[in-house]
């Protein structure tokens, strides 16, 4: 019998989020009476697919993760936090040091996306185990423009135009690999694909959900909490 190698999912949450205009940390702002954390860890818990999910904080928000106990206290699959860096890439080493041996893909995840939909992280992991890399992507509905020092240099095509999403799912050896490639290079990237991207090797773009919308500013919350209102309505229904 050929064993599956087992799926850890990282949930990165240090960043402190200058743009939510809030004193706490992004990732503990509450969002219909949960932090944006305990909700992300909780929709990547119910995948059937994940088997562990590790919270990566900010180093000085470890005893503020620990304060959340009552609202973990129902999330299956759930690691212990690892303390992150000044770098998405820093935090994402730290996490990918503390899995076990037996992890042999994972999925990252931004905390600040905790409406994601289970589907949609079952179908990029799917596709993440054909390729080796898969991410979710949302196609761009206004023309793009690449402008340097305030100029038009080029319009992409449209239809090749997409929008970065998370969960971003690897074969972990080659996620180790792209992020030394990119430490010996000086290299910070914007999202975790673009680093394996740099390998040469195939990343899968996966169509995910537009309601998987990256909280960053307090516009975005709002829109969040009426997300969840249509959803539970929608449920009730």
């Amino acid at each position: 019998m050929v064993r599956v190698m087992r799926i850890a999912a990282l949930v990165l949450a240090a960043g402190r989020g200058e743009r939510m205009r809030s004193a706490l940390p992004k990732a503990f702002v509450p969002l219909a009476g949960r932090t944006l954390l305990a909700r992300s860890l909780a929709a990547m818990a119910c995948v059937p697919e994940i088997d562990l999910v590790v919270p990566v904080v900010a180093a000085d928000a470890l005893e503020r993760f620990a304060a959340l106990a009552p609202e973990r206290a129902g999330i299956a699959k759930l690691g212990a936090a690892v303390a992150g860096g000044r770098e998405r890439q820093d935090s994402m080493a730290a996490g990918l040091a503390a899995l076990p041996p037996d992890v042999g893909f994972v999925a990252v995840h931004d905390a600040a996306r905790p409406l994601v939909r289970a589907a949609d992280v079952t179908r990029v992991v799917a596709a993440a185990r054909e390729t080796g890399a898969a991410l979710l992507v949302t196609p761009v509905t206004d023309t793009v423009k690449r402008v340097r020092g305030g100029l038009v240099v080029e319009t992409p095509e449209r239809s090749e135009c997409f929008a970065a999403q998370t969960p971003q799912v690897f074969r972990l050896d080659l996620l180790r690999e792209a992020l030394a490639k990119a430490r010996a290079e000086g290299v910070v990237a914007t999202d975790d694909a673009q680093l394996v991207e740099r390998l040469g090797g195939a990343v899968r773009a996966v169509e995910g959900d537009p309601t998987n919308r990256k909280i960053t500013r307090p516009a975005d919350l709002a829109w969040a909490e009426l997300e969840l209102a249509r959803r539970a309505a929608e449920e009730a229904a």
